[in-house]
């Protein structure tokens, strides 16, 4: 059996999702692997979701909505806490996350026909939380942009979180929406090195072109901050300082980080990541992650999925806390306003005088 990442994709690895009546064991034939196939394209499906707002009530994120106008993600994030989603589809969690990918065509109408309920009341919606909204798909669908214009129109506060540089196509809309206090964005920025984002996130943009869209959304008057995610220790941690320094000097005002979250079928296949890309670290990566995370390769209950537990956790608490207090920002989200929002449908006009 060849499991190795076909070019530009995360992992060769295909689990079966767990929902499945059966599931495939490998076996040795006696044959080489096969390795004259052709890279797999990138297949869509249509969801058909009857709704577009996710509400939450956790009280380890900032917001209680979102929208996720893909299911699958192309960037192909080894790492990626989504990936168990994909089992609810009957696909894997491996490779077919990454080429396999659902999308919403009615998004749009749907978020139209929500926010217009009468028992709707505004707060800030955070887009592209699951998986991300400008992945590369998007600049030939547009869910995202169609989303945010809906948004516009109804003066509706979005918080974004993107590792791509896709973003700037949208700064027509996010700018205004800024200065109405309506957007703030949030750039994912795992390491500087090239080579590790390479193969950690093989079709997200490089660290150089995020830092790059930092430069431009604030340039374009929108509140932009660095997440710092997934803060993986052995691996990245050392750069968190470089990363928010690098970050802030492009005009990030605000900063947060996540530590490595390893659920379900994510942890054997970031395991044999570490095995493949970084053999001499594997063993000490993984016993930092489980003294992080309670003996185990992950824990989730709230409170400690997002920054761990234990001494090595405190000591990453306070390396931020002072990276912020040196570098003058925020460890925190910019405050929108939900004050301005006007239903669709509304008389907008009649409401002038």
């Amino acid at each position: 059996m060849n499991d190795t990442p076909p070019k530009g994709r995360g992992t060769g690895q295909a689990p079966d999702s767990r929902f499945l009546d059966w599931q495939r064991e490998a076996t040795d034939d006696g044959w080489p692997a096969d390795t004259t196939d052709a890279p797999p394209r990138t297949q869509l499906q249509v969801d058909a979701a009857r709704t577009i707002i996710t509400t939450n009530r956790s009280p380890d994120v900032p917001f209680d909505r979102s929208i996720n106008p893909y299911r699958g993600c192309e960037h192909g994030c080894v790492y990626c806490f989504a990936r168990p989603s994909h089992a609810w589809l009957g696909l894997s969690p491996g490779l077919d996350f990454e080429t396999r990918l659902a999308w919403k065509p009615d998004a749009a109408v749907l978020l139209r026909k929500e926010l217009a309920a009468p028992g709707y009341r505004c707060a800030p919606i955070a887009l592209g939380v699951n998986t991300d909204a400008y992945q590369p798909v998007e600049r030939r669908l547009g869910i995202t942009r169609e989303i945010l214009k809906v948004l516009a129109e109804c003066r509706h506060p979005v918080q974004i979180i993107t590792k791509s540089a896709l973003i700037e196509r949208d700064l027509d809309i996010l700018g205004p929406m800024a200065r109405d206090g309506l957007a703030q964005v949030m750039v994912s920025i795992t390491t500087l090195t090239t080579d590790l984002a390479r193969t950690l996130e093989p079709r997200a943009a490089a660290p150089h072109r995020r830092l790059q869209t930092v430069r431009a959304l604030a340039e374009a008057g929108i509140p932009v901050g660095v997440l710092f995610a997934p803060l993986i220790p052995a691996l990245n941690d050392g750069e968190m300082d470089a990363v928010l320094a690098e970050a802030v000097a492009r005009g990030a005002r605000t900063a947060g980080y996540v530590l490595l979250r390893l659920p379900l079928e994510v942890a054997p296949l970031f395991e044999r990541w570490l095995a493949d890309h970084a053999p001499g670290r594997a063993a000490h990566v993984m016993s930092l992650v489980r003294q992080l995370r309670g003996g185990r390769a992950n824990d989730p209950r709230f409170g400690h999925r997002m920054r761990g537990a234990g001494p090595f956790a405190e000591v990453y608490r306070q390396r931020f806390a002072l990276a912020c207090k040196r570098l003058g920002i925020a460890p925190r989200h910019v405050a929108l306003d939900s004050t301005r929002f006007v239903a669709p449908g509304s008389d907008i006009q009649g409401r002038l005088f």
